[in-house]
């Protein structure tokens, strides 16, 4: 429809003095000093601002023309594309990018979809919806970081609701997304240049909460007793695997090999992987299968959900944890992962391996679970102990070595731990040799006496 003009006419135009100036319906009059009066154009299309300078009415140039330049700038918006003045460019708003990319993702399986659709839906595409996807900057991310921390967010599924202050950690994620939105974007050609770098928060390393073994036994044996018919087998999953929530709750009967004592899981966090688990769990599951077989695909089944199979089993979980005498807002769900996976690295199990059974992206993430205490890092540094032997023979050493300005010192065995001295045990000395047979502190005055057996 045609736009209607009241100010931008033939006679407020030629009645308009030297510098003066009309704007209407986008539409910009100037009159030059030499009389001359120049047309321009200044709106805003799908989100993107267009600025541009149609003519000088010496030149034949009228404010019809740059009405016809408007219908044309949004016939072309329409269509998915700008006549800019670089060339013309594929012109996306962030909430059609949202779109396409959630839809290629589906197409191709993506990883992670129902976390990435949440953080899209409630967070990123109120915000950045109205945005070209081409001209997000540094500065519109940090707005947008600033704007989330100044948020709260509400703990649902509890009795008592309580807001808190939206994390660093939980905004780091949907800062992850939108990069990954923008590589892509690069990648299927919706935008001509690779996208910025974003910056994140840096997040604080907190402990990991995990359970002991009593600990363990004792959620064990509560769960067991538990009116929940499937709690128990919960808890020797997540114990027994390191799997994560979502990843236990779908399980199928059909991905369970017990032959092979794995699980593949299909639509991991990061991607489809073949879980292990131990032998025990595989005992377990024959006689559990065995025993309540159904005509349900899930081994986790529920008539009252739309997905065929339970998908939170938060309040049976709180009920054990608080019955065992533990604190229900340290000791969550994931805990269980957390768990399986730190007791792995405490046992020795190299890294590479962990990672292969728990199925994170990568090594760094499970570097995390090897600084929960320091015992396992000093058994594993015991180790050199049963590696190095001190040799019988100390004829190369020189004299000066045995001797000692003080002879009560020299009657007893001295061991080292990093810079402290104490007396050894009668087991310790039956273990290294009699004091006959080896130099007195020579652990101490020569390290070079150890070598590799």
């Amino acid at each position: 429809m045609p736009s209607t003009f009241k100010k931008l006419n033939r006679k407020d135009l030629n009645a308009l003095t030297v510098g003066g100036r009309l704007s209407e319906n986008g539409i910009t009059y100037v009159k030059l000093d030499n009389r001359d009066g120049v047309f321009s154009v200044n709106i805003m299309v799908d989100g993107q601002r267009i600025h541009r300078v149609i003519g000088r009415e010496s030149e034949g140039v009228t404010r019809t023309q740059a009405e016809e330049f408007i219908q044309k700038v949004k016939a072309d918006a329409r269509e998915g594309r700008l006549n800019l003045p670089k060339g013309r460019k594929t012109f996306l708003s962030f909430k059609e990018a949202a779109e396409k990319y959630l839809e290629k993702l589906k197409q191709e399986n993506g990883k992670d979809l129902k976390m990435k659709e949440q953080r899209l839906r409630l967070h990123l595409v109120p915000y950045l919806k109205t945005y070209s996807l081409s001209k997000i900057t540094s500065s519109t991310i940090e707005s947008y970081k600033a704007f989330r921390l100044s948020q709260k967010t509400k703990h649902k599924n509890r009795k008592e609701e309580s807001l808190n202050n939206v994390s660093k950690a939980t905004v780091n994620r949907e800062l992850a997304i939108l990069s990954h939105i923008l590589n892509m974007a690069y990648e299927w050609g919706w935008i001509d240049k690779l996208p910025l770098k974003i910056k994140k928060f840096k997040e604080e390393n907190r402990r990991i909460e995990y359970l002991t073994g009593e600990e363990i036994e004792r959620l064990m044996k509560i769960a067991m007793e538990d009116e929940c018919p499937y709690i128990y087998l919960f808890f020797f999953i997540g114990l027994d695997s390191s799997m994560r929530l979502t990843e236990i709750l779908s399980i199928k009967k059909e991905n369970i090999d017990l032959d092979k004592m794995t699980i593949f899981l299909p639509k991991a966090k990061a991607g489809p992987r073949v879980q292990p688990i131990t032998s025990r769990l595989a005992d377990y599951l024959r006689q559990y299968l065995f025993q309540f077989d159904n005509k349900s695909p899930f081994l986790f089944h529920s008539d009252r959900s739309s997905t065929g199979h339970i998908v939170e089993i938060r309040t049976p979980f709180k009920r054990i944890v608080e019955k065992a005498g533990l604190d229900a807002k340290k000791i969550v769900r994931h805990t269980l992962r957390h768990t399986a996976i730190t007791h792995l690295v405490q046992s020795g199990v190299d890294l590479s391996t962990v990672k292969r059974i728990s199925g994170h992206k990568t090594l760094g993430m499970v570097a995390n679970y090897s600084h929960q205490n320091s015992e396992h890092i000093q058994t594993s540094i015991n180790v050199l102990e049963k590696k190095y032997k001190i040799l019988s023979s100390v004829s190369s050493i020189t004299p000066k070595l045995h001797k000692s300005s003080n002879e009560s010192q020299n009657n007893q065995v001295v061991n080292v731990d990093f810079g402290r001295s104490t007396a050894c045990s009668e087991e310790q000395s039956q273990e290294f040799g009699s004091s006959e047979t080896r130099t007195r502190n020579q652990r101490i005055k020569s390290p070079m006496l150890y070598q590799l057996s």
